[in-house]
């Protein structure tokens, strides 16, 4: 940044996250108007917290890499210990009357991690190890909660990312090979409700009216949309609680039904935007660190978008995972928010256009 500058704003990862919160705000504002005023004022911390990082400089937080690990170990445990339950899942902390997703939080801040560490190597088999075992202990901690949206979420991110960096497909291959080994062995420590939720992803007729309800409603919700929607409070599925989990998990479902393909279409040119973006920080970073922190960004930020709208279009199984800046929920929003404020610190560093530079 030139000497001087005052304030920095990469406008290109704002302005379609912006866009995508306002389509969830004004979705959760015809749902309930109390998810709407909680999810506004999530908004205005969220937006504080990725103009505060925008400006911070962001090879300073890679020397906190460690010490950001092991935090995130010791508060997942923490929340597994002391933690608030919630339909038979403990996942939060209660900070001042506010209920705080550290599973949620945690996830930007283990990509430094993640980024750090192979920043500083090369491609190899001891790499390929070495990140395993770095992985493993939160993907355990994160599914203990139960979370298991959250775990598939950075265990995928993780491999993509080991496939961009390098890590020759031999060993991937053969890590997958031993996890389809074990997976009759995995299966009898899935929890009952997430066997459920995979057999009737494989056979929705099975049960319609329990496992498979969610999904199903959520298709009928979808088609119901045609093109230009029911409009906002109008459709029958969302407004009058046929949905369920209509502002967080099946916020798509329901946005669909009140905006129709136009609505859907403008959820999809939005995320394309900011993926792009992501992607072209990515290819313009000369830096090793930034490099594969823009990748592993643009790999989670793609991961939880097609997890969920695959969800909701009934082409993935029921995993509990939020529509990133849409759905409701402040820990999911900040998260968000919070990657996006360190790429926008890349961003400031490498000067790059397209951006609002005051001062």
């Amino acid at each position: 940044m030139n000497r001087g500058t005052f304030f920095y704003i990469d406008l290109r990862l704002l302005v379609p996250a912006l866009f995508l919160l306002f389509l969830g705000l004004t979705t959760l504002f015809s749902v309930n108007i109390d998810f709407f005023k909680s999810q506004l004022l999530f908004a205005g911390v969220s937006i504080v917290f990725f103009l505060f990082l925008s400006q911070l400089n962001y090879k300073a937080i890679q020397l906190y890499a460690v010490p950001i690990y092991l935090i995130s170990l010791f508060l997942l445990l923490l929340v597994l210990l002391v933690g608030i339950q919630s339909k038979g899942a403990v996942r939060w902390f209660d900070i001042l009357g506010l209920r705080v997703q550290f599973s949620e939080i945690m996830k930007p801040f283990l990509l430094v991690s993640l980024s750090w560490f192979l920043a500083k190597r090369t491609p190899s088999f001891k790499t390929f190890s070495l990140v395993i075992l770095f992985l493993t202990p939160v993907l355990l901690l994160v599914y203990k909660q139960p979370d298991f949206g959250n775990a598939a979420i950075l265990g995928t991110v993780t491999l993509l990312t080991l496939i961009a960096y390098g890590v020759a497909f031999t060993w991937i291959f053969l890590g997958v090979g031993v996890l389809l080994l074990f997976l009759p062995f995995l299966w009898r420590f899935l929890h009952e409700y997430q066997q459920q939720r995979i057999v009737a992803f494989f056979d929705p007729a099975r049960d319609p009216l329990g496992t498979s309800y969610n999904a199903m409603q959520a298709l009928i919700a979808i088609g119901s949309g045609m093109l230009a929607g029911r409009g906002m409070s109008q459709g029958t599925q969302s407004y009058l609680r046929f949905l369920p989990e209509r502002h967080t998990d099946f916020i798509f479902a329901t946005l669909a039904e009140s905006l129709g393909f136009l609505g859907s279409l403008i959820v999809f040119l939005c995320f394309a935007f900011l993926l792009h973006r992501i992607f072209v920080l990515f290819s313009n970073s000369q830096d090793r660190l930034d490099k594969i922190f823009s990748l592993s960004a643009f790999f989670l930020i793609l991961t939880q978008f097609s997890f969920n709208i695959g969800m909701n279009m009934g082409v993935l199984p029921i995993v509990g995972t939020t529509l990133p800046f849409v759905s409701y929920g402040g820990s999911s929003l900040l998260s968000n928010f919070i990657l996006l404020g360190l790429l926008s610190s890349i961003g400031r560093a490498a000067k790059k256009e397209g951006t609002l530079e005051i001062g």
